[in-house]
């Protein structure tokens, strides 16, 4: 009988499409299997599970949709790049848009500091009372010029060294995707007006609208980070793929 390799969600009553899955996610997250990486065969991964191979197929199948797997005919299995899971836009670092444009990334961070979740923080991010928090305010330029102001919030049990960055070398969202792959969230986009130091800090009028997103996001189903970004409308705008 083939030994099969644990996962540390695995339970011996479930489906063994479910531990196939479960241990390729393992791999993936742990960093073992990283973007690109060739994974086993579906003959390879029948004979260390000991299922059939329509089994093996549905696993990774259902991984394919979920967009953590690419399956390219003749060729095998690959990770898949990290990515959001949206249907308007894709949501990339404020650093890499503004190095696109060959412009110069620059933050000022406002503040940086340890929490404990409240009642209404636990019961939003599904995470138990008083669990460790890192909170930081951060506002980013281009060329000097603000054009966002990030207000997140993370659990310090995924990234302890969240407050060791130095932010100017790496923004909180690149810093994520890192340490808490295949990111997958929700969002909102609307317009507000500023608070008085958020306008400070943007070097704008408390009249000027904003474009704000609030997105929180999960990494294997575990709360990562709920982020807050405010942008001056009329330096900003929000552009994607239909």
């Amino acid at each position: 009988m083939s030994s099969k390799l644990s996962s540390p969600h695995r339970t011996t009553a479930q489906p063994s499409y479910l531990q196939i899955k479960e241990y390729v996610l393992d791999k993936i997250q742990s960093g073992v299997w990283q973007e690109g990486h060739l994974i086993p065969t579906e003959m390879a991964l029948c004979e260390q599970f000991n299922v059939s191979r329509m089994t093996v197929n549905r696993a990774l199948r259902e991984l394919t949709n979920d967009d953590l797997l690419i399956r390219i005919k003749g060729s095998g299995t690959y990770v898949a790049q990290p990515k959001f899971q949206s249907t308007l836009i894709e949501i990339r670092s404020v650093s890499q848009e503004i190095r696109e444009r060959g412009h110069t990334h620059s933050c000022q961070v406002i503040s940086v500091k340890r929490l404990k979740a409240n009642r209404i923080q636990a019961a939003h991010y599904r995470i138990p009372i008083d669990t460790p928090l890192f909170h930081s305010l951060i506002v980013h330029a281009d060329n000097g010029i603000p054009i966002q102001y990030e207000d997140r919030t993370v659990d310090a049990r995924i990234a302890p060294d969240y407050l060791d960055q130095d932010w100017n070398t790496i923004t909180p969202n690149e810093y994520l995707v890192r340490v808490a792959p295949l990111p997958k969230g929700f969002y909102t986009i609307e317009v507000q007006t500023p608070s008085a130091s958020i306008a400070q800090a943007l070097h704008i009028s408390e009249q000027q609208p904003c474009l704000v997103m609030d997105r929180v996001t999960y990494s294997n189903d575990h709360f990562t980070s709920h982020a807050r970004m405010w942008h001056p409308g009329d330096r900003y705008k929000f552009t994607g793929r239909m």
